[in-house]
């Protein structure tokens, strides 16, 4: 009797994270929902350099978003002031949005990941060129979609 109940459970519970790994359409019934568009939109904002311009699509209070250097900001407002400081060094900059962008939707929250391409002119002169990894979290607030998490890392070298 009792394997037979475990047996059930992990059934219930295999066929239940099954659910989750599925891919969702990048068609949603939300018009408004996030897409590929609106990601790129997002990283054409970071690229003038001036985080004022993206801060329309992030979440205002606590949430966390990890960035490259430094390590982790508990909120837009630490984001927006230590990052203005570390872009202050760049004259120019141009982010791609790769073509492995996929967006997943579960109702409320949307996800997605992407490699972003990055061509970077420092002050000084110096080019900088790479990629790095990003994943976000949007989250639907009084009918906008706001990012709550963000993840951006790059490989190490």
């Amino acid at each position: 009797m009792i394997k037979r109940s475990l047996a059930l459970v992990l059934c219930v519970l295999a066929l239940t994270f099954s659910t989750f790994g599925q891919k969702t359409s990048k068609k949603t019934s939300d018009a408004g929902a996030p897409d590929k568009a609106l990601m790129q939109k997002i990283w054409d904002g970071w690229a003038t350099l001036d985080p004022a311009n993206v801060a329309q699509y992030y979440a205002k209070g606590d949430h966390t978003f990890f960035d490259i250097t430094p390590l982790k900001y508990n909120s837009w407002d630490e984001y927006q002031k230590t990052v203005t400081g570390v872009l202050a060094g760049y004259k120019a900059a141009t982010l791609t949005v790769n073509d492995d962008a996929q967006i997943h939707n579960a109702g409320q929250v949307v996800w997605g990941t992407a490699t972003i391409k990055t061509d970077m002119t420092e002050k000084s002169g110096k080019r900088d060129m790479g990629a790095f990894r990003w994943t976000v979290i949007w989250q639907k607030e009084d009918g906008k979609w706001l990012i709550v998490h963000e993840h951006c890392s790059a490989p190490i070298s």
